[in-house]
């Protein structure tokens, strides 16, 4: 019988406690979902999509904690995760990890053999990114690539056809993610370096600002381009605009390199992801 204890090591060990990250990724896979469906998409596909999102978040935050439980000791961040305190042994974190990723993949079963084809590349880069920080100093592509997968899902969910735009959109959710994992990782970035392990913020080192702002330049490009090949109208032209002004505050917060300002820049980003899902939303309502 599970006690309360547990519970809440559970919910912490998944993240629940910290919906920031299932928000950046439910983000992108609500544009996605608009532009297949030219508006409102199914109800029955919005409710898998957006469980979906919900239990591969989860998934992922269990499967990065297995893979880092060694090294989370040792940064101030993370040093209190349950498989680092034993609240949660490594055999139930497994446990869990797989019944998360059946229950998706059981969600993924109502859609299409197209989709359920993409679903198995989701959970690969989804258990591949946690184990790249000690092998590239990329990791957070590896990040933005799981975190785009979504996207790529959307469509053949509602199209079934994978064509430029949504290309486009992928490699503007990518290159956004990179952005803002990068501004997450420069506040571990003395404790990585102490651990051992790799991530943009080391590899950038003093230039890990202007490289986030380049990212996020060539992101609002991209969003730029995706608006002509989905003839978009002014509202979603406006959302971007909106995202860059986000960028720009951004830039501001990280500037000092202050690990707490780095932190609420990383954040901020749940503002600049609804920026592009309300231009988008208003332009197929109107």
């Amino acid at each position: 019988m599970m006690t309360s204890t547990t519970f809440f090591a559970l919910v912490r060990l998944t993240r629940l406690n910290k919906p920031i990250g299932i928000l950046l990724l439910l983000w992108p896979t609500l544009w996605a979902l608009w532009i297949a469906a030219d508006g409102l998409p199914p109800l029955s596909t919005l409710f898998i999509f957006v469980s979906g999102v919900v239990i591969m978040r989860s998934a992922g935050c269990i499967i990065n904690d297995f893979a880092d439980r060694k090294i989370d000791g040792k940064v101030g961040r993370t040093k209190l995760r349950p498989l680092v305190t034993g609240e949660i042994s490594s055999k139930v974190a497994l446990q869990t990890f797989c019944i998360m990723i059946l229950v998706a993949f059981l969600l993924v079963l109502f859609t299409n053999p197209f989709t359920i084809g993409m679903s198995v590349v989701a959970v690969g880069l989804a258990s591949l990114y946690p184990f790249m920080k000690r092998y590239t100093f990329y990791p957070q592509v590896v990040l933005g690539a799981a975190f785009s997968w979504a996207i790529v899902m959307s469509f053949t969910a509602l199209e079934q056809s994978l064509d430029s735009k949504v290309w486009l959109l992928y490699t503007a959710n990518l290159l956004w993610t990179v952005a803002y994992d990068t501004q997450y990782a420069m506040v571990d970035r003395d404790d990585d370096l102490k651990a051992g392990v790799k991530s943009t913020a080391i590899l950038f080192g003093d230039m890990d600002n202007v490289a986030i702002i380049g990212l996020q330049v060539l992101s609002i490009i991209t969003f730029l381009l995706l608006g002509g090949h989905i003839e978009a109208g002014w509202f979603y032209y406006l959302g971007v605009l909106a995202m860059a002004g986000c960028f720009i505050y951004q830039a501001w917060l990280t500037k000092d390199r202050i690990k707490q300002q780095c932190f609420n820049a990383f954040l901020h980003n749940f503002w600049a992801g609804m920026c592009i899902f309300i231009g988008i939303f208003i332009d197929k309502l109107t």
